[in-house]
């Protein structure tokens, strides 16, 4: 198993400033860092790469697409925007040394139709993938595409959704994440979706139901936990949770309160948390 640690808990652009946060990432114990990957420059993501490779951190990254590069949009321009934008994305992957590029860049977040997706925009959306999927094997990164709840996206709202698009992709370099802030909205057996997603599954965010600490609210942790090891899970569990550090990300994430003592102090307790229940049952 690896443990994770999602630096949008602090950032949406890494800088120099972030280092003693990674130091100290670093000490409490976890394998590795998910970065956001925002920035499409290659050179800006080398650089981190040697800095992660001489603090002995492992790392993954997180992105998104917007309205003006969505991957499903029926404007041609648009949509060839949307798979420019993650081809670069793996490239900066590439550059970083990040094994796994996870998140909701199959469409743009955020972005509604009024209705669900039609099937041209599945088609648009699942031709997209496939041109990135073929770049990803060549760079040596796994996708692992993301399902959110019904208030951020609409093309891919629950597993099932996400285990039809990768199946239709059907490339070794895609597969899916599975979240259990999402699940425990969408699903209507996070645990019957564990069990489903699993001949898929590259990646799994720990997120708390109010996206703070792990383990301190409502979601069914000891079933999750029970589940990831019936399935033989393992690989990266990584802490997914939002503050107030940054406004855009405190906009993006709906969180208008601290729910937390600090930003380390939920890291620190994540970590336990989760290396808590994988030796109880791994």
């Amino acid at each position: 198993m690896q443990y994770g640690m999602n630096f949008l808990l602090w950032t949406d652009l890494m800088h120099d400033g972030l280092i003693p946060v990674l130091e100290n990432v670093k000490s409490m114990g976890y394998d590795g860092v998910e970065l956001p990957i925002f920035e499409l420059d290659t050179a800006h993501w080398e650089k981190w790469g040697k800095i992660l490779d001489d603090m002995g951190l492992r790392r993954t990254a997180v992105t998104v697409r917007g309205e003006d590069e969505n991957p499903i949009s029926m404007d041609d321009a648009i949509q060839k925007a949307g798979t420019d934008a993650n081809l670069l994305t793996v490239d900066c992957c590439e550059a970083l040394g990040a094994e796994t590029l996870c998140g909701p860049y199959h469409s743009a977040i955020g972005i509604f139709s009024g209705e669900g997706p039609t099937d041209e925009e599945w088609a648009r959306g699942v031709d997209s993938m496939k041109q990135v999927a073929d770049r990803a094997g060549k760079a040596n990164v796994m996708l692992a595409c993301e399902s959110l709840n019904r208030f951020e996206t609409y093309l891919l709202t629950c597993i099932d959704d996400a285990v039809r698009f990768v199946e239709a992709v059907d490339h070794p370099n895609c597969r899916l994440m599975y979240d259990t802030f999402h699940a425990n909205i969408e699903e209507k057996d996070p645990i019957a979706a564990i069990k489903r997603a699993a001949p898929y599954m590259a990646h799994v965010h720990i997120s708390e139901n109010d996206r703070s600490t792990p383990g301190q609210g409502n979601i069914p942790w000891e079933d999750t936990w029970d589940a990831l090891k019936e399935v033989n899970y393992d690989g990266w569990l990584t802490v997914e949770a939002f503050g107030l550090a940054l406004p855009a990300i405190a906009a993006a994430t709906k969180i208008w309160r601290k729910m937390y003592d600090s930003e380390e102090q939920l890291a620190s307790d994540g970590l336990a948390f989760m290396k808590a229940h994988v030796d109880r049952r791994w």
